[in-house]
C-alpha cells in the first residue's frame, strides 16, 4: 500500500461519523480528523470542497467522498486498492444515523376541549 492522505470532516457525536472512524482505525489508516461542529471553518471548507453540506465527507488523495457512510467508504477503499477487504468486525455500526435524526418514536397527542 502507498502513501494515503485522509482527511476526515466529521461531527463529533454521530452515527455516520462514528462508521468512518472505525474503517479508518479497523485498516490502521491515518487521517486528519477536522471537526464540522466545533470549527465552523472545517465546515466552510467541507462544504466548498464537497459543493455540499452533508457530513461525513472524506477527501483521499485529494478526491472529495462527499456524505459517505463507514460501510460506503470501506467499499471504496477496497475498489480503489488502497486497501485489502478485512471481514474483522468493528465495535459500531457502520451506517446508522445521528440519534437526533432517528424517526421519532410514534406518539399519539390527545386535544382535551
Amino acid at each position: 500500500m502507498s502513501e494515503v492522505k485522509i482527511v476526515a470532516y466529521l461531527k463529533p457525536v454521530c452515527g455516520w461519523s462514528q462508521g468512518v472512524r472505525a474503517v479508518l482505525q479497523k485498516y490502521n489508516l491515518p487521517y486528519e480528523e477536522k471537526d464540522i461542529i466545533n470549527h465552523p471553518e472545517y465546515r466552510e471548507e467541507m462544504i466548498l470542497k464537497s459543493g455540499q453540506p452533508y457530513s461525513p465527507c472524506v477527501e483521499v488523495n485529494g478526491q472529495m467522498l462527499a456524505d459517505i457512510s463507514g460501510e460506503e467508504l470501506e467499499q471504496w477503499l477496497v475498489m480503489h486498492g488502497i486497501v485489502q477487504k478485512d471481514d474483522r468486525p468493528v465495535d459500531v455500526p457502520l451506517n446508522q444515523p445521528c440519534s437526533h435524526e432517528h424517526p421519532p418514536e410514534a406518539e399519539v397527542k390527545l386535544q382535551w376541549w
